[in-house]
């Protein structure tokens, strides 16, 4: 089984403020008179009501659920993960922080593909983490995390954790169920495997039963930013055994997913047909846009995300249709790894698909 950091091993540290939510959980009945929390409950919010409303106004006067129990409940209920293994937080970024202060010690050592998302780097170094990376597998119409090398450096560099992002970000790569599971496998014992899966609801087998399941030794994070278009207010959740999540609980703000976050996202997952409905339109979308630009003779990099990658001859044409579609008011994103930096990125939205609108990256390809 993989390690935790020395000072977490004891019987703390403990969340020093739980929530009148989890509080009234506990005791099994309403406190409607909050006298001892210390928030602004008498501010009028004239001003936030008459801007946004009553409804909105009356989420922000409270400190939310630190547990997050609505969101949990409806995500275990639609896709069969039992509630234990959830554990929700601040979108997948914090997500992969809380996972690293939870799992790492300073000048310890993490392996991740190079160029992969970046801000898993981010934050490791900011933990003071030794951050490995093996090179993708290139080949033709592949780039792909190569899960033999990430194997390899773990048993070489005596790394404490795997990253992995599945579907891949940015190369759209998608490995199969078997081949995670092999991956887990072929870790040290005391390696953690840390599974991106943020772009998991665009996989065309989203909602198996693998995809519910809890693995021994990896910490699985998800979003409700891509999917579910809330980006802007940051949550998403880990799924993990319940011993993974108590331990991550002990260094988790327990207040990042404010009340009007859960409450909105409450409402997204309670329509789901509208949820199912944008990814269907997402991947057609991506679909549409990928045999537009094969058609035209470039090299489409396959996708089970949200976006398309095109490879193109090199990173100074990159760099060129970067910088051409910018000043036309476009952004796409240029990979920032020298590995990657000929790889342009593109969200599969409508705007992708209006006639001119990438006018620039065509005319590259053309030529």
């Amino acid at each position: 089984m993989p390690r935790y950091p020395d000072h977490l091993m004891s019987e703390g540290p403990a969340n020093p403020f739980p929530g009148i939510k989890v509080l009234e959980r506990r005791i099994g009945q309403n406190i409607p008179h909050r006298l001892g929390s210390n928030e602004g409950l008498d501010m009028p919010h004239r001003a936030l009501r008459e801007h946004f409303g009553d409804a909105l106004a009356e989420h922000v006067y409270c400190y939310g659920d630190a547990e997050a129990l609505g969101v949990r409940q409806r995500l275990s209920k639609q896709q069969g993960i039992a509630l234990d293994t959830l554990l929700v937080d601040a979108g997948a970024d914090s997500l992969i922080a809380l996972a690293l202060r939870t799992t790492c010690e300073p000048g310890e050592t993490v392996v991740s593909t190079a160029g992969t998302y970046p801000t898993f780097g981010y934050f490791a170094k900011g933990q003071g983490c030794l951050v490995v990376e093996p090179r993708y597998h290139e080949a033709p119409g592949v780039l792909a995390p190569d899960l033999e090398a990430l194997a390899a450096a773990a048993h070489e560099e005596n790394a404490r954790l795997v990253y992995l992002a599945n579907p891949d970000n940015p190369s759209g790569h998608l490995h199969s169920d078997s081949a995670i599971l092999k991956l887990r496998d072929a870790l040290p014992d005391t390696c953690w495997l840390l599974l991106d899966e943020a772009y998991g609801d665009f996989r065309d087998d989203a909602g198996s039963e693998f995809a519910a399941k809890a693995i021994p030794g990896v910490i699985r994070l998800r979003t409700l930013s891509k999917a579910h278009g809330l980006a802007g207010l940051r949550i998403g959740y880990a799924i993990a055994e319940p011993e993974v999540l108590a331990m991550m609980m002990k260094v988790r703000i327990h207040y990042a997913v404010s009340t009007f976050t859960q409450a909105a996202a409450e409402v997204v997952l309670d329509h789901p047909d509208e949820v199912n409905q944008h990814v269907t339109d997402v991947k057609a979308r991506r679909e549409k846009l990928a045999e537009h630009f094969r058609t035209l003779g470039a090299d489409v990099l396959p996708s089970a995300t949200n976006f398309v990658g095109i490879r193109l001859p090199s990173a100074e044409l990159a760099a060129e249709v970067h910088q051409q579609l910018l000043a036309k008011g476009v952004l796409v994103a240029r990979l920032a790894h020298p590995a990657l930096a000929n790889v342009i990125r593109i969200t599969a939205v409508q705007a992708a698909l209006e006639p001119g609108r990438l006018a620039a990256l065509e005319k590259a390809i053309k030529t």
